[in-house]
């Protein structure tokens, strides 16, 4: 999939909906049902060494403002904090307390953004070109998305920017020639840029994107040729389709299939529409115009700066093909401008009606849960289809909607509900919990793909275009399949990542990641009181979701070695760092719910 300078009209004002692409709000539930994946058996043979909305503020009658206090149960409200942030602190339960869940939204949505990716790497003199050659090294990205993750302060839009980015794939691991680094975190930007804003537009800087571009071939993208037989590459064609907007299949508004008589599933495109589309993503490729070329000692060629990798690509009609394309059912005429032409393509691509279900359902799965009901995946898709006041592709609305809804704030009782956490919000989270710290300021955390001394997985190192993990995958011979459940996040599951990610958090709960370090001060007033110390631990990693029998279980096993007057501080860093790990190996944690 790829992609401007010569741009198509882009939409930073609401987009107002289309009468067709309209979807009525869904009959109310009375008591919506959460289905979920029977996660705690499968973890607890991996791993059996291991062993629970509100408003804004309100005003009284006299005119005068009265704080309001939601004064949420204490595990209520850390559950929301973990679905909507990474980890979080005790000011952000005050706050959460003062201005409720719909108010927390609305404050987070209306924060700005922090320090852009690209501002950080150049912050740190990575845009100078080195004799090492670091205009052709990726590694700075490790540095900068670890970074963000773990230190900045809007955590909800780096959240969902991740989630995004974990289906809009753009990874760094085939990315080459000049800057690579800086391409994949224009990339990350862009996300980060757009996700509080309109799906239209995000769809569009997603299609002009260098990273993309680059990742799915429409950089470079030329025209046909009939002398020589060429045809415009498809790639991104096709994973448009497939993957960023209405899938293989057409959906209900609950997310369920279409099917006739027979129960034979529809198929949402056919191969014409993947070649006559791919006519429309020709005549793209990086924009150079704002690029200064550096002559360099020990080069015998000059070494571009990095603004071509956070400009959208720009358009060259040469190399576009003027061909009619069909799609869709929707013909785009011959000789139509290339910039007409992609509005064309991607505003049919944005009303289709399967992408509100199938964008919202990916969405849930990635903060909330594996397995939504079809009524929750249709009250959000319904919220995208318009949010209210007559808009489509809302995304504020489709966040609120998936963090709103009862199935989100009601905690399951049933044993089969929840996700697996993926290790790299794991790690983030251990990370932020802790008050990690770069102590020579270059947070040089690598790329933690590796399963058997890593995690597994790392941010923007999608080993494909089809992310880690696909959202439908199913366990083989579980009783997640059994069940007809899915459970995405297990397609990283296998006995090596379990014993690398064991292995990882060992190495690095005590003495940090190189000169990344955690800070325990915080709790060392509690180091005496086993109890005390695993009761802020379980509220903060899992919001008491590690239940009593557990905790008991780990309290014995913490309390063999008991912290006297006489301990050292190795003693009480073990204690620390043993509550940590077998809280975060253990398979109540690892499914949060």
């Amino acid at each position: 999939m790829d992609l401007q300078d010569t741009r198509p009209e882009t939409h930073d004002e609401p987009i107002p909906v289309p009468a067709a692409a309209q979807t009525p709000a869904p009959d109310p539930v009375t008591t919506p049902s959460v289905a979920g994946l029977g996660l705690l058996g499968a973890l607890s043979v991996a791993l059996s060494a291991c062993g629970g909305g509100g408003g804004g503020s309100s005003s009284s009658g006299g005119g005068s403002t009265t704080p309001v206090s939601y004064n949420y149960p204490q595990a209520e409200a850390a559950r929301f904090l973990l679905q909507t942030q990474f980890a979080f602190e005790d000011s952000d339960l005050t706050t959460l307390n003062s201005k409720g869940y719909d108010g927390w939204l609305t404050a987070q949505f209306n924060t700005s953004a922090t320090q852009t990716g690209v501002a950080w790497l150049n912050s740190q003199g990575h845009n100078v070109p080195n004799s090492g050659g670091n205009y052709f090294d990726s590694t700075p990205t490790d540095y900068m998305i670890w970074h963000a993750l773990m230190t900045d302060t809007d955590q909800l839009r780096k959240r969902c920017a991740l989630a995004v980015s974990e289906m809009m794939v753009a990874s760094v691991n085939p990315i080459g020639g000049w800057w690579p680094a800086y391409v994949i975190t224009g990339y990350w930007d862009m996300l980060n840029a757009n996700v509080f804003g309109n799906f239209r537009t995000l769809l569009e800087q997603v299609t002009l994107n260098p990273a993309i571009g680059t990742f799915l071939n429409t950089a470079g993208n030329l025209k046909e040729d009939t002398a020589t037989g060429r045809e415009p590459d498809e790639n991104y064609a096709r994973e448009v389709m497939q993957l960023f907007t209405i899938g293989l299949y057409e959906l209900n508004t609950d997310g369920t299939p279409k099917t006739d008589l027979l129960g034979n599933k529809t198929e949402t495109y056919k191969q014409s529409d993947i070649s006559n589309l791919a006519r429309v993503f020709t005549g793209y490729d990086w924009d150079w115009s704002k690029v200064t070329w550096t002559d360099v000692s020990w080069l015998d060629y000059d070494v571009p700066s990095t603004e071509f990798a956070t400009t959208p690509m720009t358009f060259n009609a040469d190399d576009h093909s003027m061909l009619e394309a069909t799609f869709l059912g929707v013909t785009i005429p011959a000789n139509t401008s290339g910039p007409d032409a992609l509005k064309i393509a991607l505003d049919t691509l944005f009303n289709h009606p399967n992408v509100g279900p199938f964008f919202g359902k990916q969405m849930i799965q990635r903060l909330v849960t594996s397995n939504p009901s079809p009524a929750y995946v249709s009250r959000v898709a319904a919220k995208f289809n318009d949010n209210g006041s007559g808009v489509r592709g809302d995304l504020k609305a489709v966040w609120r909607a998936i963090l709103m809804d009862d199935e989100a704030r009601t905690l399951p009782t049933n044993t089969t509900a929840g996700k697996l956490r993926e290790p790299m919000i794991r790690f983030v989270q251990w990370a932020r919990t802790f008050d990690i710290y770069s102590s020579d300021g270059y947070w040089q955390i690598y790329d933690l793909s590796s399963s058997d001394w890593g995690l597994g997985q790392s941010p923007l190192h999608s080993p494909s275009v089809f992310n880690f993990f696909r959202p439908g995958y199913v366990p083989p011979q579980t009783e997640i399949a059994a069940a007809g459940d899915v459970a995405p996040e297990f397609q990283l599951h296998n006995e090596t990542t379990v014993a690398g990610y064991i292995n990882f958090f060992t190495s690095t709960i005590r003495d940090g990641y190189g000169n990344v370090k955690p800070d325990y001060t915080a709790i060392l007033a509690k180091i005496s009181d086993s109890q005390a110390l695993l009761d802020w631990m379980n509220l903060r990693l899992s919001a008491n979701q590690v239940s009593a029998a557990t905790i008991a279980r780990i309290k014995t096993a913490i309390d063999a070695h008991p912290i006297t007057s006489t301990s050292t501080d190795d003693d009480k860093l073990d204690r620390i760092c043993n509550c940590v790990l077998l809280l975060m190996t253990c398979p109540e944690y690892l499914i949060q719910k």
